[in-house]
């Protein structure tokens, strides 16, 4: 079930939404350090995340699912946001280079074809970089912020999702160690926490941040009927 957009605008006004926000960027930065020239969409609700990349790539556009809604982005500028199904992406075959989920993959009901959908837009070598609840933390269990929502992950669990649909997870890193909660005390301390939390609590993080490449083969497995025997044949691409 997909959040509301004014919901997800509010919360990332609030201060613990600002010290998520920061929290989760520093990761992202971590995983992708250099995207100078690269073409990047953002799908769901990327918008706190988006503006650090935007000086250094070369394209950059978000798409928010018509189930949520849509802002315009950034303000007082061009729009770079569109509305559209999740898995039908306004985008031609191969035109992206990295793709970004945010408040994407626990809310989709078409979890399956919203991955087919990205793999179709991700140019070959393309990388995917999902942030998503983590089921065995304390913001998956806390409704009043939007990782409370939908549908949680484990590691174990997004790595056989995206392994099934035809990426190859490279890379997992965590954030949001701090409980969710307004107090002053904790998110100025929180740095602290995710310092703490990443040497020593991994398995309890708020979210997974999990990069993926775009496989361009996949074994589709076939039966030989007089030996009973399993052949796996390229899939080809498109």
């Amino acid at each position: 079930m997909w959040s509301d957009v004014i919901d997800l605008r509010d919360f990332y006004e609030t201060a613990l939404g600002q010290a998520a926000g920061q929290m989760i960027r520093r990761q992202l930065r971590s995983i992708w350090p250099d995207i100078s020239g690269a073409r990047i969409l953002g799908l769901g609700f990327p918008l706190p995340y988006l503006l650090p990349f935007r000086d250094e790539c070369e394209r950059m556009m978000a798409v928010m699912p018509s189930s949520q809604g849509v802002l315009h982005w950034p303000p007082g500028e061009p729009g770079l946001v569109c509305l559209a199904e999740e898995s039908e992406l306004p985008l031609p075959d191969r035109s992206v280079d990295r793709v970004l989920l945010v408040h994407a993959l626990e809310s989709t009901e078409q979890v399956r074809a919203t991955l087919r959908e990205v793999w179709r837009v991700l140019a070959d070598g393309g990388r995917l970089l999902v942030v998503t609840p983590n089921r065995r933390g304390l913001w998956a269990h806390i409704e009043r912020t939007p990782f409370g929502q939908g549908r949680p992950y484990t590691t174990s669990q997004l790595n056989r999702l995206l392994r099934e649909n035809m990426y190859t997870p490279l890379q997992v890193s965590t954030a949001l160690y701090m409980p969710p909660f307004q107090s002053r005390v904790l998110l100025r301390s929180a740095l602290a926490w995710e310092q703490v939390g990443g040497r020593w609590f991994q398995a309890f993080a708020g979210v997974l941040v999990m990069e993926a490449a775009k496989q361009i083969y996949a074994g589709s497995a076939l039966r030989d009927r007089p030996s009973g025997k399993r052949a796996f044949l390229p899939m080809p691409q498109g």
